[in-house]
């Protein structure tokens, strides 16, 4: 799997992640790294949980661990806000589907 992330006003970075988890309609977690391992690791998941009557709860997050964690504030933060602003276009594409 190769992954392309670019945070609003920020640089873009390309990835090959580890599939940690995949449990379809349930959850997706991967795992990647900055170089070598225990530098800079972000885990990231996507879990879902039907709710009935066409609902779905969605909840996506990242933990983030490395020796560059105390260095990477400004970056973590343009990181959480693309994330926001994915999670909103992934809601707005999913309601036109209904």
């Amino acid at each position: 799997m190769k992954v392309f992330i670019q945070p609003p006003n920020g640089n873009g970075m390309t990835f090959k992640p580890v599939v940690l988890t995949f449990l379809e309609n349930k959850e997706f977690r991967w795992k990647g790294k900055l170089g070598i391992s225990g530098i800079f690791d972000g885990e990231h998941y996507f879990q879902l949980t039907d709710l009935g009557n066409n609902q779905t709860k969605f909840i996506h997050g990242e933990q983030f661990s490395g020796l560059l964690i105390p260095l990477m504030g400004k970056t973590l933060d343009k990181a959480k806000e693309g994330f926001e602003l994915m999670n909103l276009a992934l809601k707005a594409e999913c309601e036109t589907k209904v």
